[in-house]
């Protein structure tokens, strides 16, 4: 399972740079990038890493802002900044989801 979050992730990554860079949006397009960042979240994350999984978000998300100073490539690379975002948001989040729950069965198992 850990080939198909290796894949979901990789091609979401290429499909999110090259969708930002020729200005394409698609409601179908978002649906399928939102599968493929559950499915990397799901088999990939790793939940006793959730603290760099929030850190490095949180760290694109405050350097995306500063990308645009940039002579020439900063439109570009701030384009894909944002756009790996909207992205890794999903991917943190059911990386979250899952960590909530397994502390929830853990506390169920204890409290038997």
């Amino acid at each position: 399972m850990k080939t198909l979050g290796k894949w979901s992730y990789l091609v979401g990554l290429v499909v999110v740079i090259v969708t930002a860079l020729i200005s394409y949006s698609a409601d179908w397009l978002t649906l399928v990038l939102g599968i493929l960042a559950v499915l990397t979240g799901l088999f990939l994350g790793d939940t006793e890493e959730l603290t760099n999984y929030g850190v490095r978000y949180l760290t694109l998300f405050a350097v995306a802002a500063a990308l645009n100073s940039f002579p020439f490539l900063g439109e570009y690379v701030t384009t894909i900044a944002h756009a790996m975002l909207g992205f890794f948001g999903p991917i943190v989040l059911t990386v979250l989801l899952v960590f909530n729950y397994k502390q929830a069965m853990n506390w169920a198992k204890s409290s038997d």
